[in-house]
């Protein structure tokens, strides 16, 4: 990593991404797992097209062209890159507060890229499963820790045991920069949140951090996208993991567990509340789900909602919960604005009162992740 830049006064911040990402550089898996792992490794392999990441289990080439494309001319926005064309900041952090800075970013939440991390989260083969979280968590740290007033790393933890994911938490959460944990799927190894998870809950409440989920939980390896338009309705998965995290009563439990869910928007929001709380109060006499109060009091207090274009959800915050929304340039994917942002914005925010503004932009993950502490 380059030399850190000097800290200087405290740091006001005006705009934090609460969902960006990195572009993974090709040694960071073959050069940090442990030897006996190296030939099994995540990779980058040329093809014909383009770069593509080779990852064990998985059939197609995880090509990443749609996920460093930001700024470029639509024309030129294509599924396939070569590695050394990507700008620099997706690995390099010198380079990437330039690349802020030119878009008036002031802090950044940092996510992998999404079919490389669903890829390795899929991977049954525990001991190697765990090698490539903890190899990332080393890279991400070290990135991260190079700005720490201006970056927030996540601690991705292991689905192969929840003593695996609180090792992890107290192998890397104190490391400068590491603002939260990220999961894909709970710690448990499954879908379903289990009591065994409490320990995982415990410690993250513990350590005052956020919990997030990016877009979805999956045991599934990633394929290439045949969809014919890739993206579309990333709020599928989010209602039903609402669902099982209120009624397994964890928040009963721990009631400063906090969630964030990233790059799902928020337009959806209300209208879920009022079906769950609907059903709810229907079947609650006879099921007796042993909840303190309805659904929507729950997602009200413990969840965060990422969102990057959604003037619907922002014309209608306050069913939503104006403390809940944060927003996201997920640069530098193809559905970031950069370098124009502001732009964007202003144009979304027309009629907001500027204290409301302020929190959707930069107070509400100044406060969920501890910018200016």
């Amino acid at each position: 990593m380059p030399a850190a830049p000097p800290t200087g006064d405290r740091r006001q911040y005006r705009l934090i991404s609460a969902d960006s990402h990195v572009n993974e550089p090709p040694g960071l898996w073959a050069e940090r797992v442990p030897a006996r792992f190296r030939d099994r490794a995540p990779r980058i392999e040329r093809f014909d097209e383009g770069d593509a990441w080779v990852l064990e289990g998985v059939e197609d080439p995880i090509n990443f062209g749609m996920n460093a494309c930001a700024g470029l001319e639509p024309s030129e926005q294509r599924g396939w890159a070569r590695f050394e064309d990507l700008r620099r900041g997706g690995h390099d952090p010198a380079a990437r507060l330039e690349e802020m800075d030119r878009d008036h970013v002031d802090a950044e939440i940092l996510y992998p890229t999404p079919r490389l991390s669903q890829g390795i989260n899929a991977n049954r083969d525990d001991e190697f499963h765990l090698a490539c979280v903890q190899a990332y968590n080393d890279w991400i740290a070290d990135y991260v820790g190079y700005a720490p007033d201006r970056f927030g790393g996540l601690a991705w933890l292991p689905n192969c045991g929840v003593e695996h994911a609180v090792a992890e938490i107290d192998r890397v959460l104190a490391r400068p920069g590491m603002r939260g944990v990220l999961i894909g799927c709970y710690p448990n190894g499954t879908l379903r949140p289990t009591p065994d998870d409490d320990k995982v809950w415990a410690r993250v409440v513990e350590a005052g951090v956020p919990v997030s989920i990016h877009v979805s939980l999956s045991r599934t390896m990633p394929a290439a996208h045949r969809a014919k338009l890739p993206g579309y309705g990333r709020f599928y998965d989010a209602p039903n993991r609402l669902i099982d995290l209120v009624f397994s009563g964890v928040f009963d439990r721990f009631p400063e567990l906090e969630f964030m869910i990233a790059e799902v928007d928020c337009g959806w929001v209300p209208y879920v509340k009022e079906q769950i709380d609907n059903n709810f109060h229907r079947l609650d006499p006879v099921s007796q789900f042993g909840l303190a109060a309805p659904p929507s009091e729950y997602i009200e207090r413990h969840f965060h909602f990422g969102y990057m274009t959604d003037t619907f959800g922002i014309h209608n915050r306050h069913a939503v919960g104006v403390e809940r929304i944060l927003w996201s340039s997920d640069y530098p994917h193809v559905s970031a604005d950069w370098p124009l942002s502001w732009r964007t914005i202003q144009a979304s925010f027309s009629g907001v009162p500027r204290t409301e503004r302020e929190l959707i932009l930069a107070g509400n993950a100044r406060r969920l992740y501890g910018f200016g502490r």
